[in-house]
């Protein structure tokens, strides 16, 4: 149904009469009246309601279809110089190169809709059939963005990532240069709305199940602690540093072996000490460093994962946030340290792990200093 044709169904109701100083023009999805939507004219060609995303067509439009651009939704119908036999059109609002071909053509806006949200839209043939070796096993965590998979030549586990927010550089980065406390990533596939991972499947426990079952002992926290510190001195002692940004329970694994693993980069960025403030302010509340939401004085650098550490030390001794329960004695001195409000005041990772070395050789942890009760 058009939007003309739901004006009469509107007229014919009795919302709308003739005689009205101005007709008034409704989506015909969620009924939003488009008259009131900032832009709208009646005479334009297309138009998307602000309502709910509907992309609505004037029937008086004698295009075969509306192009719209796959880098930001612009309509390249209405762009000069465009034309439907031009072979590729670069937008130029966004400068995003279009494919103009009839393979590209949507039915519906049901269809559209699905390619839109589609992970695999926009991925070339040879990332397609690279995916098709691996087989879905099951959603990781039930998150429907994170797949155990399986290659069936040889039953190798792998884990399948679709990341809609990321820098690809970094993971290109991991890709070509594999860390010993990262999963190695082993091929990665960007296409119009997310960039697909395939990475190693490290098989253990995240540090969140085991807070599942209560707090860890004292040593044990530290062991992890120093693991979490050795995959940071890795990232952060790179000669372009990498910034984890999302440093938390879930995103540590600790396999059977006693190895520490940190996981989940898609948040990370490179650090630019020039820089005083992020673009985006990303990370999980509760772990990510006042700089991360922006306040304070700097951007997000290496001592803002050291923030995150702090706090999962202190949840693994006591099973709670530093600000509902707090450690005792030395480790909280430490914990202390890496949460301070200031990043200058907070170790670095190399720090941060002779600190807790320390700790163990004075004996504190076999004397049992642990929690307040």
């Amino acid at each position: 149904m058009s939007v003309f044709d739901n004006l009469l169904r509107k007229i014919k109701y009795g919302r709308l009469t003739p005689d009205d100083e101005q007709f008034h023009q409704y989506c015909p999805r969620c009924e939003a009246d488009l008259t009131m939507q900032k832009g709208y004219d009646s005479s334009l060609r297309h138009w998307v309601c602000l309502g709910c995303g509907e992309m609505l067509i004037n029937p008086e439009d004698n295009s075969k279809a509306v192009w719209s651009c796959d880098g930001c939704g612009a309509f390249l119908n209405e762009q000069p110089g465009f034309t439907e036999d031009c072979g590729t059109w670069q937008c130029t609002q966004c400068g995003f190169s279009n494919k103009i071909s009839d393979s590209e053509l949507f039915t519906s806006e049901e269809e559209y809709e699905n390619y839109r949200n589609s992970p695999h839209a926009g991925l070339s043939d040879k990332d397609l059939l690279e995916l098709l070796l691996y087989e879905d096993v099951g959603a990781v965590d039930d998150r429907d963005d994170v797949i155990l998979v399986r290659r069936p030549e040889d039953g190798s586990m792998f884990v399948k990532k679709y990341l809609a927010v990321y820098d690809k550089s970094i993971c290109q980065y991991l890709l070509e240069h594999p860390l010993s406390h990262l999963p190695k990533i082993i091929s990665i596939h960007e296409g119009s709305n997310c960039l697909i991972v395939i990475e190693e499947f490290v098989e253990g426990q995240t540090v969140a199940s085991f807070l599942d079952n209560g707090p860890l002992s004292l040593e044990d926290a530290i062991r992890v602690t120093k693991g979490i510190c050795e995959a940071l001195k890795e990232l952060h002692g790179l000669a372009h540093p990498i910034i984890h940004r999302d440093i938390k329970p879930s995103n540590v694994i600790v396999r059977s072996d006693g190895e520490v693993y940190l996981v989940d980069v898609n948040v990370a960025k490179w650090y630019n000490p020039e820089k005083t403030d992020d673009t985006r302010y990303l990370g999980t509340p509760n772990y990510a460093a006042p700089e991360q939401a922006g306040f304070g004085l700097s951007s997000s650098s290496p001592k803002s994962d050291i923030h995150g550490v702090g706090v999962i030390l202190n949840e693994m001794i006591t099973g709670a946030l530093p600000k509902e329960k707090r450690a005792t004695g030395k480790v909280w001195e430490i914990i202390e340290r890496c949460i301070n409000l200031e990043p200058e005041n907070r170790y670095n990772a190399w720090e941060l792990y002779d600190a807790l070395t320390e700790l163990e050789t004075e004996g504190a942890v076999c004397n049992g200093e642990q929690t307040d009760e």
